[in-house]
């Protein structure tokens, strides 16, 4: 960010972050209640403000879905956490939340976009949203037990090594799967939404990134399988869900735990299948040419499958540093359902914590990213369509998007940070026409 913004988006996170902490504070001596059997109910809060700005790049030509060079946007979210122990094994969570802001360019402009803080949909005043509310059952099926620590949408206590676990309501689908411990969560580690999830897991979702649906995983000594069917949007990228369930979408997971010279790692292999109505790019494209129009995705959709697959690591590699993989493909010839326009993506990165400086608290972060699409998706953006996230309108050149990240989280308190992230992205939106850009943000953090 420049220095110009850079001071005053500082003071104003300092602001933020003050305030967040003296609400944390006021929730803690209520949160949380315990017993031999572990916690009856617990209550924890977070709160997150990212401002983040473009640089000035080339930019010969826009289109309705383009990113904007010197543009800044913000956004701001404060989430209760409410869980409450139901009956032997059983749990429900409730989530309450308050979301204002936009995202660059409404959330547009780059298939891996910068900010998962960032909805697909924004508002200038503040807005209550309930994201979560689901019950979790957990069925033990062996004597060896292991403690799971208290967090968001977890209670404390003692569960069996090996178990069964069922979830049913509303939640989101990365909650359950393609989850990795250095690069999954944007409010304490990497933003980028390529960064944080496989791009080509086009998991259902309204367009906050929630659904209603049922999962079910058994865990097996190192192993794990889960399994879960959910709720599509109403039309691809929209703020509604499809009503009775006709549009759907079913996922399956195998993850195997391990360890390498005594450091814990795992592996995960995530498949997902998509049925609902969705418009196949050449078809669109076809039809614009015959009919002289533009091209009109919806005018091609017809009830169809889109599958995509995509394996990731997570592996200690010494103590406080991690590193982690991903790497994905998904259907190229049909329009991309809920998440963003990747057909394949590889990702790479290393987290560290600080206790090598004395700040154990702190983190540090880098990743590289490419996405790809098929060439039907070329094809369909160069003749002028539009994506669920890019569009420029023609896309003569097309080419990879390259996308390096880092950011630097700063231990304020205990339970607040302050970060700096930088992103580096070449050829966004696949055009090599526009680009490079950098993206500057500044992120403040607080949870309990």
């Amino acid at each position: 960010m420049t220095a110009r913004r850079l001071i005053p988006s500082l003071t104003h996170a300092a602001r933020m972050l003050t305030w967040a902490f003296l609400g944390v504070l006021a929730w803690r001596t209520p949160a949380l209640a315990e017993d031999e059997d572990g916690q009856r109910f617990a209550v924890h809060a977070q709160f997150t403000y990212v401002e983040q700005e473009t640089s000035d790049f080339t930019s010969p030509y826009r289109g309705p879905n383009s990113l904007s060079p010197r543009k800044a946007a913000e956004t701001t979210d404060a989430t209760v956490y409410a869980g409450l122990s139901l009956w032997s094994g059983a749990e429900g969570w409730l989530n309450a939340e308050i979301d204002q802001g936009f995202g660059l360019d409404n959330t547009l402009g780059v298939a891996g976009f910068p900010s998962a803080e960032a909805y697909k949909v924004g508002k200038n005043q503040p807005y209550l949203r309930l994201p979560r509310l689901f019950v979790r059952q957990t069925i033990d099926l062996g004597e060896a037990r292991a403690h799971l620590g208290a967090g968001p949408n977890q209670l404390a206590g003692a569960h069996g090594v090996d178990r069964v676990v069922f979830t049913v309501g509303k939640v989101s689908v990365s909650d359950i799967f393609d989850t990795n411990l250095y690069a999954h969560d944007q409010r304490n580690d990497f933003l980028n939404w390529t960064a944080i999830d496989a791009g080509t897991f086009d998991y259902a979702a309204d367009a906050w990134g929630y659904t209603v649906g049922a999962a079910v995983e058994w865990y097996q000594g190192t192993w794990a399988l889960r399994a879960g069917i959910f709720d599509l949007s109403n039309v691809p990228n929209s703020a509604q869900l499809e009503p009775e369930f006709h549009e759907f979408q079913t996922d399956f997971e195998i993850e195997k735990g391990h360890e390498i010279g005594g450091r814990a790692g795992k592996l995960l292999l995530t498949v997902f299948n998509t049925r609902g109505r969705m418009g196949l790019l050449d078809d669109a494209v076809a039809r614009a040419q015959a009919t002289q129009t533009p091209v009109d995705i919806a005018s091609v959709r017809r009830y169809r499958a889109r599958a995509g697959a995509s394996l990731s690591i997570e592996q200690q590699v010494a103590e406080g540093l991690g590193f982690f993989a991903r790497v994905g493909k998904a259907g190229g010839n049909v329009e991309a359902y809920e998440f963003t326009d990747v057909d394949r993506t590889a990702v790479a990165g290393l987290a560290l914590q600080g206790m090598r400086w004395r700040r154990g608290e702190d983190s540090v972060g880098v990743a590289a990213i490419v996405n790809g699409i098929s060439a039907a998706r070329q094809r369909f953006l160069k003749a002028g369509g539009l994506g669920i996230l890019v569009g420029d309108g023609r896309l003569p050149h097309p080419g990879p998007e390259q996308i390096v990240e880092t950011y630097y989280s700063l231990a304020v308190f205990r339970c607040a940070h302050i970060s700096l992230d930088y992103q580096w992205i070449n050829n966004p939106a696949y055009n090599r026409d526009r680009g490079p850009v950098s993206v500057y943000a500044v992120r403040v953090h607080a949870q309990y």
